[in-house]
């Protein structure tokens, strides 16, 4: 009894307890995919800033200046040669427009950097002309002359060759011309980045022979795309 009684008056603490391992962490694809994920997080917010910044910039433009709309017009076209050459795939063409452009702004002037004209016959282009650059002035009217003439390789299908034919009877042709320019523009002295719209002016077009034609052009408005 009295070894009971010993045994039990001494400290118990159990069974022993293993000390805790150390674990180490080796730095690998993980933390290579936290910083790759920080730097797209930050070029996102980067670029959802600047285009915060330009679409404010565009809105007080637009509050300050009130800008209209550029207007194109072809007022006049002469197409005196239209027929391929001894039944072949070879077009001759003589074609010249008046293309009326108006600035009504009166705050804002327009650089014209560059002017490509083309010119399209049932989608297929015969003609490119490059106009000289200009200035144009508050609230002016600028006319351009450009003359497509020459001999082009234009290649129509079955249904296209119709097309032509039809016309041809007719003495009215569909003439697609299209403008390609690089303009900016000008706020007192302050001149903006390049812009490069786009314009297409639906045409048609009688053919004059001796100066006398089955109808007379009809002015046409041309749209603008930005």
């Amino acid at each position: 009894m009295a070894e009971k009684q010993s045994h039990l008056n001494g400290a118990y603490y159990g069974p022993s307890i293993p000390p805790p391992t150390r674990s180490y962490h080796r730095p690998g694809r993980n933390s290579d995919c936290g910083c790759c994920g920080c730097l797209i997080s930050f070029f996102l917010q980067l670029i959802g800033t600047i285009v915060v910044i330009v679409g404010l910039a565009v809105l007080i433009f637009w509050l300050v200046f009130r800008p209209n709309r550029i207007n194109f017009y072809v007022t006049d076209a002469s197409l005196t040669q239209f027929n391929f050459i001894n039944n072949t795939t070879t077009l001759n063409y003589d074609l010249a427009l008046n293309i009326t452009i108006r600035n009504p702004n009166k705050k804002i002037g327009i650089y014209y950097d560059s002017i490509e004209a083309n010119a399209f016959f049932d989608g297929q282009r015969f003609g490119t002309v490059f106009l000289t650059p200009f200035y144009q002035g508050h609230k002016n009217t600028t006319i351009l002359s450009p003359v497509f003439k020459g001999q082009q390789l234009v290649l129509l299908g079955t249904n296209e060759l119709s097309d032509f034919n039809s016309e041809k009877s007719v003495g009215v042709y569909d003439i697609n011309v299209k403008l390609y320019l690089g303009i900016r523009f000008k706020l007192s002295k302050v001149k903006t980045w390049r812009i490069k719209p786009k314009i297409k002016c639906d045409l048609k077009v009688p053919l004059s022979s001796n100066g006398n034609s089955v109808a007379a052009f009809e002015t046409t408005k041309c749209h603008i795309r930005f």
